[in-house]
């Protein structure tokens, strides 16, 4: 009978093999075929579903989506706060670590088929494929997640058994002198020391807040999800449905990390620079291949294939989130700007192209993050947030809550905060974090202050020159802020007036007996005249082949043979009017979501 303090013993493996030769199962290998084949009919089948051939069904989902999808959210983690480019890219090196590994693929190879399954149904469908995929991954997810978590715990004896385990979870070839490689004594606390933790809390209450408001309140790739909603129940409840599923992270995923630890110290908690070069690669520590780990080698056969699903399941939900938002920033905030009488088979045009341009930039920006991982991605992710978001939420936020706020001072505050923010990225880059068993030679400003605490102290800088600026200068009119705060999103709808019907057509006779049109008259002649040869020149529009219109519908731009009359203005939905019941229903559920919240912080504080 072993004592309660002794280490489980995990699958014997050679000491600087982090990955055996141990290869998925045929078991595996099925259930990971099944996964991509029915991922990619959801995805097609959203296609035929819903309306893509306009830019509002591309890249809204046509304004009527229900709330379920909005789970999606949980895919993103919430402390990853990057703008969508850099996303795309630490996503993309954090699945390859475990594709690689676990099927034994060239890099590059598994990438691209990987990119190539999510860009068809990305193009192809729009946002509304990718909600549809995102829920149905989300599903998988849970259910891989959930199912490694049990594995985990009983494999430690529970949670009593993670406590008492976890900090004799010490490599064997660890040198005694040296507290390298040593677990932190706060390892299960939220709330650590404001001055000397790795993650101080003062730093994680205020400094870590503001970029997430950033990030759930301003980023595209959330914001267009509801707005794509139905109404503002259906947006409440996918965002509270991604808020309850946001409590599991913890379970299934920082804790599973700790127990991969207990089980596989040698080479998850290496400590020597050498050993661990030796083990993943890393002479900064192997902490990035604890899940996988934790993979190969508890799961049986069939669920070790259900989690290979699980986690492209997270490396494609994030990848076709990214490309949907980056492809709609583009067409409808630059190319729209550089051609503003583009038409609407243009912009669905250019929206797709940019999809395939941002999978080509992906597969090439693959060695650069492989260079730049160092051992501390989550600390590179987060630094990197602390840095370059923090302004663009004050502004934000000031410009919801301030109705003085104008355009200079979101200007001249957007300026001060990034040029500073900029400044510590690159001194970041310049001194880099030494290791454990080297001496600590950066300068104070990057050595003693926490990135962090430089959040805070970037969001300080950016209201005091925001408001400064726009205390001194114009303020904005009633027009210009009327629905854009908070306190004026009730305003009155102002019906702008009917536009003056066009004169009647006056002629006058010239001296050879023939009518003139008067300048302005003539300008209108010549705009009928020019709608008239547009329709004739539809009329002569030649016959297309099958292969060209069936591209064309897989791509959501049908073309009708003939230019039709314009279709009447579908009504924009822009009610904040709820139902009393459901309003009530969601108020309940956003107090329960909070309490649990704030009683997980202080259970865990």
């Amino acid at each position: 009978m072993e004592s309660g303090t002794s280490r489980p013993q995990p699958p014997q493996t050679d000491l600087l093999d982090a990955f055996p030769q141990k290869g998925l199962e045929p078991g595996d290998i099925a259930v990971l075929v099944l996964y991509f084949l029915f991922v990619l009919a959801v995805g097609l089948w959203s296609t035929v579903k819903t309306k893509r051939d306009t830019v509002k069904g591309y890249f809204l989902a046509g304004g009527d989506m229900v709330w379920w999808p909005g789970l999606f959210s949980v895919l993103m983690l919430a402390w990853i706060f990057l703008p969508i480019y850099i996303a795309g890219q630490v996503d993309m090196y954090a699945g390859a670590i475990f594709i690689q590994q676990s099927l034994h693929l060239d890099l590059y190879l598994a990438i691209v088929g990987l990119l190539a399954i999510t860009a068809v149904y990305t193009v192809a469908g729009g946002l509304a494929a990718v909600i549809y995929t995102d829920a149905l991954q989300t599903l998988i997810m849970l259910i891989g997640a959930l199912t490694l978590m049990g594995y985990s715990f009983a494999a430690v004896g529970g949670m009593e058994g993670l406590k008492e385990k976890y900090f004799l979870a010490l490599a064997s070839n660890r040198s005694e002198n040296s507290s390298c490689g040593l677990p932190r004594e706060d390892a299960f606390h939220i709330f650590r020391d404001p001055l000397t933790s790795d993650l101080p809390w003062p730093g994680v209450l205020f400094g870590m807040s503001i970029p997430s408001l950033w990030y759930w309140c301003t980023d595209q790739v959330i914001v267009q999800r509801t707005l794509a909603a139905k109404n503002l129940s259906h947006a409440k409840g996918g965002a509270l449905m991604a808020a309850y599923l946001k409590v599991l992270p913890l379970f299934i995923m920082v804790f599973p990390g700790m127990v991969s630890r207990i089980l596989f110290p040698d080479q998850v908690a290496c400590a020597d620079p050498e050993i661990c070069r030796k083990i993943c690669s890393n002479p900064s520590g192997c902490s990035d291949i604890a899940y996988p780990k934790l993979v190969l080698e508890l799961l049986p056969t069939g669920l070790r294939g259900l989690m290979m699903a699980v986690m492209v399941a997270a490396l494609m939900s994030s990848l076709t989130s990214i490309f949907n938002s980056a492809s709609t920033i583009f067409t409808m905030d630059l190319w729209n700007h550089l051609r503003p009488r583009a038409s609407e088979k243009e912009l669905m045009i250019v929206g797709r192209v940019f999809v395939l341009l941002l999978v080509l930039v992906s597969i090439l920006w693959i060695p650069v993050v492989q260079a730049s991982q160092g051992g501390q991605l989550f600390i590179y992710i987060q630094s990197i947030s602390s840095y370059l978001q923090p302004p663009v939420a004050v502004v934000f936020i000031m410009g919801c809550f301030w109705k003085r706020t104008n355009e200079k001072g979101a200007f001249w505050g957007l300026i001060s905060g990034l040029l500073l923010g900029l400044i510590r990225l690159v001194l970041d880059f310049i001194y880099v974090q030494p290791r454990c068993d080297q001496p600590d030679e950066r300068p104070v400003l990057v050595k003693s202050i926490h990135y962090l605490y430089f959040s805070m102290i970037l969001s300080t800088v950016t209201l005091i020159t925001v408001s400064t600026v726009s205390w001194f200068t114009e303020s904005p009119s009633k027009e210009m802020v009327s629905h854009l705060t908070w306190f004026t999103r009730h305003d009155p709808v102002v019906q702008k007036e009917p536009a003056t019907p066009a004169a009647p057509l006056s002629l006058a006779l010239s001296q050879n007996g023939m009518p003139e049109a008067s300048s302005s008259s003539r300008v209108q002649f010549e705009m009928v005249q020019e709608n008239v040869s547009k329709t004739h020149s539809c009329d002569m529009t030649p016959k297309q082949s099958k292969v060209v219109k069936a591209i064309l519908w897989l791509c959501g731009i049908q073309d009708k043979g003939k230019e039709e009359l314009p279709a009447r203005a579908e009504p924009v939905i822009v009610s904040l009017e709820e139902n009393p019941l459901v309003k009530t229903l969601l108020d309940v559920n956003l107090i329960f979501c909070v309490t649990c919240a704030i009683f997980i912080w202080g259970y865990f504080a």
